[in-house]
Parts: structure tokens; sequence; C-alpha cells
């Protein structure tokens, strides 16, 4: 470990962050930008349903995760990791097909594409999954034959969330290669898009000089692009590759948009390393992220060992999460 200080972002005192709204120029406190987040996931609903989601209070509004629907059973949103019921009214297919005509602007074939993946991404960075019957041909998803559940992924920014962990880094001139590394759900996604936005538009955190990042946005989750547009904040400098395998996106874009730096979300293949290893070895620096508990556990998959022992990544960034807090911790791998 390298570093003694430990930046904590804790949900309760969420409101000392300020986010102004690109749209509209107003300023609002983080807190309300997170019901606002909400609000607007809600809005894919069918109009029967929003109006239970209305009975949350504030406090649970700005927390909620996901909102999920599975047929048969009662709505529930996400927080903390745990679902509640919404309800005692169980869903039914029809739900999830009008979530999908209203995430569509009543057009699903023009998502066709995407939904084989499993998900599509809805105006507003909304990523939404489904689970149900699919029809395949040559071993690979054709179409769906029907949905049987669905959850729409309360995506939101976090504007300003990387400033300790990038201040740190600066000083101490940890700079790319870098991995991040977390469980699940503890806003590795969130902390990526900060640091790509920061070092995009040279920030003076960032070291003051705008650099020319290249994004692999293989499941639409850090720009979240929509109509050719990012739906988050990811930088003035930032060329985004959306709904494309990692290793091909970053091929392209060091053949095609002479990156600085590539930022990629979730290592999961040999081919992710592989094209790693290549960017580096161009001279273009990375940022990536990985599932795991710690640096420890890490090292103990053997996907991750191969990873580690290329000697491409000298430093991660660990995150943590107990409740309503999460920490960053920069360490030595």
């Amino acid at each position: 470990m390298i570093f003694g200080r430990v930046f904590r972002i804790i949900a309760d005192r969420l409101n000392r962050y300020r986010v102004e709204k690109p749209k509209v120029g107003v300023r609002v406190t983080q807190s309300e930008y997170m019901i606002s987040r909400f609000d607007r996931a809600a809005l894919l609903l069918p109009r029967e349903l929003r109006s239970r989601l209305r009975e949350l209070s504030a406090e649970q509004r700005s927390a909620v995760e996901e909102i999920r629907m599975r047929v048969g059973r009662p709505m529930t949103v996400m927080i903390g990791g745990a679902e509640t019921e919404i309800g005692d009214e169980n869903m039914s297919a029809a739900h999830i097909n009008a979530l999908l005509e209203i995430a569509t602007t009543a057009s699903p074939y023009s998502a066709s594409d995407a939904l084989k993946s499993g998900y599509i991404t809805a105006r507003g960075g909304f990523r939404i999954g489904f689970g149900g019957s699919v029809a395949t041909e040559n071993g690979r998803v054709r179409s769906w034959r029907e949905f049987s559940s669905a959850a729409i992924r309360v995506s939101r920014e976090m504007t300003g969330c990387a400033d300790g962990v990038m201040r740190e880094l600066a000083e101490k001139k940890c700079t790319e290669p870098l991995l991040i590394i977390s469980p699940p759900g503890c806003g590795k996604t969130t902390l990526l898009r900060d640091m790509a936005r920061q070092l995009s538009d040279g920030t003076d955190i960032s070291g003051g000089r705008p650099r020319r990042v290249g994004l692999c946005d293989e499941r639409s989750e850090i720009a979240a692009m929509y109509g050719g547009k990012a739906q988050f904040d990811v930088g003035r400098h930032t060329d985004v590759i959306d709904a494309c395998p990692k290793a091909e996106a970053a091929m392209m874009l060091l053949r095609a948009m002479n990156p600085e730096i590539i930022v990629m979300d979730e290592i999961t293949a040999p081919e992710d390393i592989a094209a790693i290893e290549r960017a580096v070895n161009c001279g273009v620096g990375i940022i990536a992220t990985a599932h795991a508990e710690s640096a420890d556990d890490l090292r103990s998959r053997a996907l991750y060992r191969r990873l580690l022992d290329t000697g491409v990544f000298g430093h991660a960034v660990l995150i943590r999460r107990r409740r309503t807090e999460r920490t960053y911790e920069a360490v030595r791998l």
C-alpha cells in the first residue's frame, strides 16, 4: 500500500456536492439530482406503475439503484443491494412489453440488435436488462420469444467523485496504466466515468492539459450513447465506441482515433488483456476496471493473474462499500 489516505463518499453527506444540469443550467444539490434521476427512470414504466413509485420517500427515491419487474411477482426497487416490494399487484408480460414500447419510443424493432445482448439503453442513459425466452440460430440469439423480467438501472453521474483519487494519484505521480478494483455494485463505472471526464477536459486535478480519451463502452454504461450523443459527461475530448466488444473497440481506437488514454470497463476475457498489452506497447495509457474483493482476490483468479503477470498495471484503486459508505484506496499491485 503506497497511500495513507482513504477517500470516502458517504450518502448522508452527498448534499455537499453540487451538479450543474447542462440542459437547463440550474444548479441543484446532489440529493435533488439523485431523486430527479429516479423520477426520470420511473417515466419509462407504464403510467399505472409510476404512481406507486411516487409513494416512496425522498430518501428512498434518492437511493434506489434499480427498478425490477418479474412476471407473477410484485415490482421491486433495489436499495443498498436489497430488494423491496412495491405494492402487491403481480407484474405481467404486458407490463414488460409496455416498458419496452416506452423505452424504444414505440419502435422495439429499432432496438432488436441491442436486445440480442440482453439489454437496451434508453434516452437519458438508463440501461434496461431483460430476462425471458429467446430463439437461437447457429448457437446465437436471433430474437426474443417472450419476456419474463426486466431491470431498469437508475444510473447517475457523480461529478467530482474522482477528485480525491485523482489528486492523490497526481501527488504520487502514479498515472496510467491504472486498474480500478471492486465487487459488483460499488461504483466502479461511476468513478471510471468521472476520471475519463477529468482527463479529457484537462481539469486542474488531472494535470490541466486536455488529453484524447478513447472510451470502449461495450455495455453502453459509461457514456450511455443515445442517438449518437453521450447521455453522461465523459469529457470534451473523448471518442466513444459503443456496444462493441472491448478488445475490438480498443483496436479500432488505436487504428483510427490516435488516443492518449484508452478507458474500458470490466476486463472479462483474454482478448481484453491482449488488447491492453498492445495499447500499452503503442505508448497509450490504460484505465480499466475488474471485479474483485481485494488485490489478493484479484491474484487468486486465473484471468486476472495473467493480467498482473504482464506487468502492465503497477497500481490500482480499490473500492469498498459498507452500507451507504464507499471508500477509495490506492494500492500497489
